[in-house]
C-alpha cells in the first residue's frame, strides 16, 4: 500500500524558512517523478516545485529563488526548502507521486498527472 506523509510545517514569521519533508512508503522513490503542491483557502491547488528521476527540477515563477526541492533515494523521502518566506506561500503543502513518464514544463503543474498524495502540512506565514 501506498502512503506518503508530510511534515515540516508550522508558523512563522515574514523572511524566516522552513524545510518540508515527505517520507513515501510502498514503492521507491528513485524512478519516481515528485511534486510540491499547495492549497489556500477557497483557491485551486497549485503546482509549486517537481523533481524528476533524473533529478531535473522545475519549479512556479512565484517561488524561484526561494524554494528549492530536492529528494534523499536513500531515505525515500522528498524535501521542500523554503526561503524567505512571505504571507502568501500560507497553504496547505502536500506532496505527491507520478510513476509515469516525466512531465515538462509547465505539465507539472497538473495534479491531474499524480496518482498518489500525502494528506499535507500547514505553512502559515505572518507579516
Amino acid at each position: 500500500q501506498v502512503h506518503l506523509v508530510e511534515s515540516g510545517g508550522g508558523s512563522v514569521q515574514a523572511g524566516d524558512s522552513l524545510r518540508l519533508s515527505c517520507v513515501l512508503s510502498g514503492f521507491p522513490i528513485s524512478p519516481a517523478y515528485m511534486a510540491w503542491f499547495r492549497q489556500a483557502p477557497g483557491e485551486e491547488r497549485e503546482g509549486v516545485a517537481s523533481i524528476g528521476s533524473d533529478g531535473a527540477t522545475n519549479y512556479a515563477d512565484s517561488v524561484k529563488g526561494r524554494f528549492f526541492i530536492s529528494k534523499d533515494n536513500g531515505k525515500n523521502t522528498l524535501y521542500l526548502q523554503m526561503n524567505g518566506l512571505k504571507p502568501e506561500d500560507t497553504a496547505i503543502y502536500h506532496c505527491a507521486a507520478r510513476r509515469g513518464s516525466a512531465l515538462y514544463g509547465a505539465e507539472f503543474r497538473n495534479p491531474t498527472y499524480y496518482l498518489n498524495w500525502g494528506q499535507g502540512t500547514q505553512v502559515t506565514v505572518s507579516s
